[in-house]
């Protein structure tokens, strides 16, 4: 299976604290972000390393996902997530920049079933890159304004 690799960058004009506070908040996503994010509890804490039960949305369907997630204080979070469908690898890295953060997002995701791997051009690409921007990028910014 072919991994398709999730990458973009984004500044926002806000300090790294802020936005790290609203990020690492895994159990209030869904309020933050409805689009993608239906539900999220960790069901278990080490330090920075959570273990997490989500159900998120892609494309308008709701998938179970296991998260092995490790915070990065003030830094972003890595994050292992396996559902029925993929296997993600995804970083959400914040740096300092001046004029706020500079979010810079990769998501390494292999698809498990071998005939939706042929479609995941369509799926994985730049509409879904797109799509996590309208749906997390932006939200994020007009959370921050409030």
């Amino acid at each position: 299976m072919k991994i398709k690799v999730l990458k973009g960058s984004w500044i926002i004009d806000y300090p790294v604290e802020d936005i790290y506070k609203i990020i690492s908040d895994f159990e209030n996503a869904p309020k933050y972000f409805p689009l993608v994010s239906k539900g999220m509890k960790v069901i278990s804490r080490d330090g920075n390393d959570l273990e997490i039960e989500a159900t998120t949305n892609t494309f308008g369907i709701n998938f179970k996902v296991k998260m092995k997630t490790t915070l990065m204080p003030n830094k972003g979070f890595k994050s292992i997530n396996e559902s029925g469908l993929a296997i993600e690898d995804e970083q959400f890295i914040l740096k300092p920049v001046a004029q706020g953060t500079r979010i810079e997002y990769l998501n390494k995701v292999t698809i498990k079933n071998n005939i939706l791997n042929m479609f995941s051009r369509l799926i994985i690409g730049k509409a879904a890159l797109k799509f996590w921007e309208f749906a997390y990028i932006n939200r994020l910014k007009k959370i921050l304004a409030k």
